[in-house]
């Protein structure tokens, strides 16, 4: 008996999700926000628990999905249909960097530290903070990105150009201070960095954000403010 009843809920389980899933599944998995993300996770742990648990029944696998669906649609309806609701349930866009500037105040209200916008931007194909004109961090935790005009793939492709030699561009200041291993793989110290920052006019590193050092392109610093 217990095998025909778990058997019946996972039947019945399966076809709740799968319709689900059918209506309102794409943006879960496409356009995963905090709330669907969450909305997602309490969908399995409902289906999960009435499973498991010999004295839940099927009416009640029955119920809590589809209780649970109809208020996931309701929420993507409203969101359609009100445009004040939408930006609540699924956030807004932050710009973390505006006309090549990084936004320090945005960053810090989104939790998110310089190695992580660093890892972001390796993942979206660029490798320097110098390339970036506006980021933007998504409501689903991705970012997009704009790059100046001098550093878009197409311009030299267009044109022709022989292909020149590629370097990776090395963080040499963080938060404020000196990455000495960094510094050292780039065969300089710290005489050459405090003379390059001073040409910048910055003279305390504490006043620095980030730092970087691009071979052909010389040192690229910007402070917090």
């Amino acid at each position: 008996m217990k095998l025909i009843h778990l058997t019946l809920e996972l039947v019945t389980g399966f076809v709740f999700l799968f319709l689900i899933v059918k209506v309102i599944g794409k943006k879960l998995i496409n356009q995963m926000t905090p709330f669907t993300f969450i909305s997602a996770l309490v969908l399995g742990e409902l289906l999960g628990n009435a499973l498991y648990d010999d004295q839940i029944s099927v009416f009640y696998v029955i119920y809590s999905m589809g209780i649970w669906g109809l208020l996931l649609f309701l929420v993507e309806y409203i969101g359609q249909k009100f445009l004040r609701f939408r930006g609540i349930a699924e956030g807004k866009p932050s710009a973390l960097i505006k006309n090549g500037i990084i936004d320090w105040e945005e960053l810090k209200k989104n939790r998110i530290t310089l190695n992580q916008l660093q890892s972001l931007l390796r993942q979206n194909e660029t490798f320097s903070i110098r390339e970036v004109a506006f980021c933007y961090l998504e409501a689903n935790g991705s970012i997009s990105v704009i790059k100046k005009a001098k550093y878009q793939k197409t311009i030299r492709e267009d044109f022709r150009m022989p292909p020149q030699p590629v370097h990776v561009p090395v963080t040499l200041i963080r938060d404020g201070e000196v990455l000495l291993d960094e510094l050292r793989d780039a065969g300089k110290d710290e005489i050459w960095l405090q003379r390059e920052l001073r040409a910048q006019g910055i003279s305390n590193y504490k006043d620095v954000l980030i730092a970087e050092w691009l071979e052909g392109d010389g040192l690229f610093a910007q402070t917090y403010e």
